[in-house]
């Protein structure tokens, strides 16, 4: 009996030591399949994550193309370190850029973010099958509509003589119709709700998912208690999907700058551009249509360096507080 009991550890360590052997490359022998399967991905990831990063230095150039070799141009241009940083943060368009790319991600944020968590939970409480299924579908359609479709619905809807109008109208809430579209302290608005309206459905699949592996069982116990189904829901599914929401809200602030661009480039017209205007479309504008590629660039990287340390504050505060958090 002790000559059993001492050659047990002994044959564990043999094998503990067998397996520190063998290493890496005894790890990739053995689960080779699996690092063939992870190739493609890992090659997409490299081709179009990492090596286009190196074009960040052309924030920190005078790029202007020309035609010669691009490479050669792009690593003899002249170094100019901070100098377009410096430009953007001084000229007249910084505070007012800033000014609408964060009142659009934050009335985006208030109404785009719980509106998908209210959706799953209705959703949830419905109980005919079929009907449950066809609302699912219809909430989530929208997300699949381009937004040059979208953009045109939004702008008919405005319209003066738009469905908006008229029920206004028809009600006497208001005697002439509003130019939705021509006034610029209604844009940002327009923008949250439309957002909210196209991703809504969309976004609520996520909270779906967390809220079909709560066990049912704890549903159970509170009606045996006496829970109506809003209890149910206070107390049981909403703490039960608190991890999916505090992880989707630090992805959410991570990208308070980017309020968009196709929404914003197609709903904007002169009349509104003092408050339409946002980073992805200034960055557009002047990196592309007028030529400023490295001004363009700093601008983007600007934008992605906040939107980084935005993510890891927000992941922090929600480690300390709610013991949670993306990483």
């Amino acid at each position: 009996m002790n000559m059993q009991t001492k050659a047990h550890p002994e044959g564990k360590g043999a094998l503990a030591v067998k397996r520190n052997r063998g290493g890496l490359l005894g790890r990739l022998k053995e689960q080779r399949l699996l690092y063939v399967l992870m190739l493609p991905a890992i090659i997409l990831t490299l081709m179009f994550s990492y090596v286009p990063m190196f074009g960040l230095y052309m924030a920190f150039i005078n790029y202007q193309p020309g035609g010669g070799s691009f490479f050669k141009q792009f690593f003899t241009t002249d170094f100019v370190g901070l100098q377009w940083f410096n430009y953007f943060f001084t000229n007249g368009d910084f505070v007012r850029i800033m000014r609408n790319t964060l009142a659009q991600s934050f009335l985006s944020l208030l109404f785009g973010f719980p509106m998908p968590i209210i959706l799953a939970l209705m959703i949830n409480e419905l109980r005919n099958g079929w009907f449950k299924r066809t609302f699912q579908t219809v909430s989530y359609m929208p997300h699949f509509i381009s937004w040059v479709i979208a953009a045109n619905i939004i702008i008919t809807m405005l319209s003066s003589g738009g469905v908006i109008n008229n029920i206004l109208t028809g009600l006497h809430i208001i005697d002439e119709p509003i130019q939705f579209m021509q006034k610029g302290h209604l844009f940002w608005w327009i923008i949250a709700f439309s957002n909210a309206w196209k991703d809504m459905g969309f976004n609520a699949i996520m909270y779906l998912a967390a809220i079909a592996a709560i066990n049912p069982e704890l549903y159970e116990v509170a009606k045996v208690d006496g829970a109506s189904r809003l209890k149910q829901m206070l107390h049981i599914t909403l703490p039960s999907i608190r991890p999916t929401i505090i992880i989707l809200a630090i992805l959410a602030v991570g990208g308070i700058l980017n309020a968009g661009f196709d929404q914003q480039y197609l709903l904007q017209n002169n009349t509104v551009m003092e408050y339409s205007e946002v980073i992805d479309t200034y960055t557009y504008k002047y990196g592309l249509q007028n030529g400023m590629f490295s001004y363009g660039a700093a601008v983007g990287l600007f934008k992605s360096v906040v939107a980084f340390i935005l993510v890891i504050a927000v992941n922090q505060m929600a480690k300390k507080m709610e013991e949670q958090s993306l990483f």
